[in-house]
């Protein structure tokens, strides 16, 4: 009669080779547990990167947009020959009052507005004209000549304050009248660079220096040697 009873050094080799295969699939299950926690890791890291730029992209434009609107630059409209009606080029700012400084050597007082931002050539057309003769310059300009002004303006953006101080060069014209009078017709105005409010008037004058020369008168020469 055949003993049919598994050998016990059978017996112990399938019980060691089902353990062995419990922990080949126990490191699988690992394994991919890993894998799937280091997917789960990079994707919340790149949509939290993405998120990051994106937030800082949307930043960068709404700080680019806000400094866009808070620089302040002034056109002008012809109200008539001898006066010009300034306004912000961007419709989103508003002026509440300004104050506009003239070079040193004219003696013209500085003139404040409110309200209303315009350029009036009554404020320094007998000064201008005065100046111009002494520089022996013509009677009648050839095309635009430039007066430069120190402007500053305190106007409102969104509800908030600011206040801009700038170098703008006047564009004018001469035209002789009957008996030696002279008239200022005023064209525009151009920007020329902003400055601090305590240099302002310096660079002013400065600009003044180069754009208008002082000549000599040579008679006055002459009788000075």
């Amino acid at each position: 009669m055949t003993d049919s009873s598994p050998r016990p050094e059978s017996s112990a080799a399938a019980k060691a080779e089902a353990a062995a295969t419990r922990r080949r699939w126990i490191t699988f299950g690992e394994v991919l547990t890993v894998i799937a926690v280091l997917i789960s890791a990079l994707t919340f890291w790149s949509n939290w990167s993405q998120r990051n730029a994106d937030q800082a992209q949307k930043a960068a434009e709404a700080n680019k947009a806000a400094a866009h609107s808070g620089t302040l630059v002034l056109a002008a409209t012809s109200a008539s020959r001898r006066e010009l009606i300034l306004k912000p080029a961007s419709s989103e700012q508003s002026v509440q009052d300004q104050h506009i400084a003239f070079p040193s050597a004219l003696g013209v007082p500085p003139a404040d507005t409110t309200g209303e931002p315009r350029i009036d050539a009554a404020w320094f057309e007998h000064a201008l004209i005065r100046a111009r003769g002494a520089a022996h310059l013509p009677d009648n300009s050839h095309g635009d000549a430039q007066l430069p002004v120190a402007i500053t303006t305190r106007f409102v953006l969104d509800g908030d304050e600011h206040t801009d101080v700038a170098l703008y060069d006047i564009g004018y014209s001469m035209s002789a009248g009957w008996f030696g009078s002279h008239s200022v017709i005023l064209h525009g105005v151009s920007l020329v660079s902003r400055v601090k409010g305590d240099n302002a008037q310096a660079l002013l004058d400065a600009r003044w220096s180069r754009a208008l020369p002082r000549k000599h008168d040579p008679e006055t020469t002459g009788n000075a040697d």
